[in-house]
C-alpha cells in the first residue's frame, strides 16, 4: 500500500488570521466597511488560486536572453507568469499607491501593509521590488527634486498596471557590501548630463523601469561623504538599454523567482537627486521604508508557515491521534504563535510610526522613537522569521524536507530577511548610533512604558514585569558599556530591546482584546513570550572569552 499523507490546505488568509483582523479593527475603526471587503477578497485569492499557481510554477525561474537573433544586446529577462500577475495585482490594489493616497491619514501605512501581509506569501517575493518602489517614491519626495517627482512619482504610485513603474535600489558593490563608503561607481559629466560607470554586485529589481543609485562624482572626496544619489531610467525611449548591462542572474539559496542580477553601468545617463554630495543621507528615507517592508514580509512569512503547520497538525495522525491533539506538538505550535504575534505587532508598530511621521501628526517623541524602532523591527523579525520557518518545516517531519511539497521554499526565502536592507550586526550598530542621539533612548523607553501602562489585567503582570526588567537591564548596560565591549554587545542589546518592545506591544494588545470581547488568545501569547526570555544582555562575554573563541588559534591547534 502506498505511503500517503493529506497535504496542508489554506483558508482565507485574512479571515483565518485573528491578529491581523484585530489590528485592522484597532487602526482603522471607522473604515472597516471600506477596507475589510478588499482584504477578504485578497485573502481568498492568496489562499486559493495564487497558492495553487505557486505549486504549479514551483520549478519555473526567471531567465535572461542577452542577445536577440540579429546580434543586438537586449538583456531581456523573462519573468514567471505569477510574477507578471503580481505586477498587475500590485497596481490595481495599490500596494504602493495606498500609502501615498493617504485616504486614512496616518493609518494609511497600516492599511497598505495589511494588504501586503495578506498577499505577499503567495506572490513569490514580489514584495521586494514593491518595497524599493515605495522607498524610491519616499526618497524623491523627501529630496524635493520637483522635476523628478513630477516625472516619476505618478508612475511609481499608479494603480494602472500599464503605467506603474517599479524602482531599483543600487547600492551594493563587489568591494563594499553594507560599507557604501567603498563605492567604486563613478559619475562623469557629459555636457549637461551625467553618466555612471561601475558595477552593482546585487540588484534585486533588475526589471525595474528606474533606479536610485549611489555613485561618486569625479573629483569628489573618498568615503561616504563623497557619494551622491542619482536617478536613472533603465531603458531609453526606444526600448534600448540605457547603458545598463546585465552580467548574469544570481544563483541564490532562496528568493529564486526574484531576478537578482549583477549589473555593469556603462555610461548610464543619470540625474543627481539632491546635489553632488550627501547621497547616503538622501537615500536614508528609502531605507526606512524598505526595512519596514522587510519586517512585514517577515511576519507574513511566519503566518503562512504556521497556517500550513496548524492545518497539517489537524490532518496528520501519528501514534493514534492527530498531531494537534498531542500535547507536545500543541505546545510547540503555541510557542511559535507567541513569537509570531510579538513580531507582527512590532512590524506594524514601525509601520504606524512611519505613517504618523509621513502624515505630519507624529509627536516629537514618536519621531525620535521611529529612528530606533525601524532597525529594531527589521533585525528582530528577520531573525524570528528564520527560526519559525525552520521549526515549521520540522512540524511536517520528512515532508518538510522534500522539495516537491513546496515547503522548503519557506525556509530558503526566509533566510534572506536578516540579510537584506542591512544585516543583523549592521542594524545593531545602527541602533547604537540612534540611541546615542539626543532623546532617542528616552523616547524608546517611553514607547515601551506607554504600552505596558495600557496593560491592566492581573494575568498580564508576569509579562509586564519581564518587559520592565529587560528594559532596565538594557538601559543599565547602555550607560556602562564602552569601547570594544559596547560594540561587541550591540546585537544582544538590540535583540533585547526589540523583544522587549514586542512583549510590551503584545501586553497592550492583549488588554485591548479583553476590553473589546476578542478573547484571551493574545493574553496567553504575551505570557508565553515572556517565558521564552527577552533579556539577552544578561550574560555578557568577557574579552578573554572572545579572544579564545575567535582568535587565530581558536581551534586549540588541533589538526
Amino acid at each position: 500500500m502506498p505511503f500517503l499523507q493529506d497535504p496542508p490546505r489554506l483558508t482565507n488568509a485574512y479571515l483565518a488570521d485573528p491578529l491581523l483582523r484585530e489590528l485592522v479593527a484597532r487602526a482603522l475603526p471607522g473604515a472597516l466597511g471600506e477596507v475589510e471587503p478588499e482584504l477578504e477578497h485578497l485573502g481568498e485569492l492568496a489562499a486559493g488560486r495564487l497558492f495553487a499557481q505557486q505549486a504549479v510554477e514551483r520549478l519555473l525561474e526567471p531567465r535572461i536572453e542577452h542577445w536577440d537573433a540579429w546580434g543586438r544586446r537586449v538583456d531581456h529577462i523573462e519573468l514567471t507568469p505569477l510574477w507578471r500577475e503580481a505586477a498587475t495585482l500590485a497596481a490595481r490594489h495599490g500596494l504602493v499607491a495606498t500609502a501615498y493616497e493617504r485616504r486614512h491619514g496616518p493609518a494609511s501605512r497600516v492599511h497598505q501593509l495589511a494588504l501586503v501581509h495578506v498577499l505577499e506569501p503567495s506572490l513569490d517575493v514580489y514584495a521586494c521590488p514593491l518595497a524599493m518602489t515605495d522607498g524610491a517614491a519616499r526618497a524623491l519626495l523627501d529630496a524635493g527634486n520637483a522635476a523628478l517627482v513630477e516625472r516619476a512619482l505618478p508612475r511609481l504610485t499608479s494603480r494602472e498596471p500599464a503605467r506603474m513603474w517599479t524602482s531599483g535600489q543600487w547600492m551594493t558593490e563587489r568591494i563594499g557590501g553594507s560599507d557604501v563608503s567603498l563605492t567604486e561607481t563613478v559619475a562623469r559629466r557629459d555636457g549637461d548630463d551625467w553618466r555612471l560607470f561601475g558595477t552593482k554586485w546585487f540588484s534585486s529589481a533588475t526589471t525595474a523601469e528606474m533606479a536610485l543609485a549611489l555613485a561618486r562624482p569625479e573629483g569628489a572626496p573618498a568615503g561616504s561623504r563623497g557619494l551622491a544619489l542619482f536617478y536613472l531610467e533603465t531603458r531609453n525611449e526606444d526600448g534600448t538599454t540605457n547603458g545598463v548591462l546585465v552580467n548574469r542572474l544570481k544563483d541564490k539559496l532562496g528568493t529564486r523567482k526574484l531576478p537578482t542580477a549583477e549589473l555593469t553601468l556603462d555610461g548610464a545617463r543619470a540625474v543627481p537627486v539632491a546635489g553632488l554630495s550627501g547621497g547616503v543621507r538622501a537615500i536614508a528615507p528609502m531605507l526606512t521604508v524598505t526595512r519596514t517592508w522587510n519586517a512585514v514580509a517577515a511576519v507574513a512569512g511566519m503566518q503562512r508557515a504556521l497556517a500550513l503547520a496548524r492545518d497539517y497538525a489537524r490532518r496528520r495522525a501519528a501514534f493514534g491521534a492527530p498531531l494537534a491533539e498531542k500535547p507536545l506538538h500543541a505546545d510547540t505550535l503555541a510557542g511559535l504563535e507567541a513569537e509570531r504575534e510579538g513580531a507582527f505587532l512590532l512590524a506594524f508598530r514601525a509601520a504606524a510610526l512611519l505613517g504618523a511621521s509621513e502624515a505630519g501628526v507624529a509627536s516629537d517623541a514618536e519621531q525620535l522613537a521611529l529612528r530606533a524602532v525601524t532597525p529594531l523591527a527589521k533585525l528582530t523579525t528577520g531573525k524570528q522569521a528564520v527560526a519559525i520557518a525552520s521549526e515549521a518545516l520540522e512540524c511536517f517531519g520528512g515532508a518538510g524536507y522534500v522539495e516537491d511539497t513546496g515547503l522548503p521554499r519557506l525556509l530558503r526565502d526566509a533566510q534572506v530577511l536578516p540579510i537584506w536592507e542591512g544585516t543583523t550586526n549592521v542594524l545593531a550598530l545602527d541602533v547604537l548610533r540612534a540611541l546615542a542621539g539626543e532623546g532617542v533612548g528616552e523616547a524608546l523607553a517611553a514607547e515601551v512604558n506607554a504600552h505596558l501602562a495600557a496593560a491592566r489585567d492581573p494575568a498580564l503582570r508576569p509579562a509586564i514585569e519581564a518587559a520592565r526588567a529587560a528594559l532596565a537591564r538594557a538601559e543599565a548596560w547602555l550607560a556602562a558599556a564602552a569601547g570594544p565591549a559596547r560594540e561587541a554587545g550591540a546585537r544582544r542589546l538590540a535583540l533585547t530591546l526589540g523583544r522587549t518592545l514586542e512583549l510590551a506591544l503584545l501586553a497592550a494588545h492583549a488588554q485591548w482584546c479583553l476590553d473589546h470581547g476578542r478573547g484571551p488568545r493574545a493574553l496567553a501569547a504575551a505570557r508565553r513570550l515572556a517565558r521564552h526570555g527577552i533579556d539577552l544582555v544578561a550574560e555578557e562575554p568577557g574579552a578573554e572569552e572572545l579572544e579564545l573563541l575567535t582568535g587565530p588559534s581558536a581551534d586549540g591547534g588541533a589538526r
